[in-house]
């Protein structure tokens, strides 16, 4: 057990230092908790954020994250396409041919993912 010399350290040292409790039945508990779970939060950040004016938004699904990454490396690859063909004052059929199916893969790839 703590001494009160301690929780009274604990307590000048905490930041936060005013507790609120709020009681709900079941389904606005869930609800609250879908909506931090939602934002990527756990609920008193969440409620904390909520008070503070912060617009929350759901957390992008964890396929954003490799769609981003294939996106980046296509645009490299058309990039890369772009430069040769600006440095060789031309392009081939094959190379430009090359570039739109980039394209279009990259559009696929965002379709697919909204």
């Amino acid at each position: 057990m703590k001494s009160h010399n301690e929780t009274q350290k604990e307590d000048t040292t905490r930041k936060r230092n005013r507790h609120i409790s709020v009681w709900m039945d079941e389904s606005e508990y869930q609800h609250l908790k879908k909506q931090a779970d939602n934002a990527g939060l756990r609920i008193d950040p969440f409620i904390r954020n909520l008070v503070a004016g912060i617009e929350l938004r759901p957390r992008p699904p964890e396929t954003y994250a490799a769609l981003l990454r294939e996106l980046s490396a296509i645009g490299n690859n058309v990039n890369q396409i772009a430069y040769w063909a600006n440095a060789q004052k031309s392009i081939s059929e094959a190379d430009m041919q090359s570039a739109i199916a980039l394209v279009r893969k990259t559009w696929q790839l965002v379709k697919d993912t909204l």
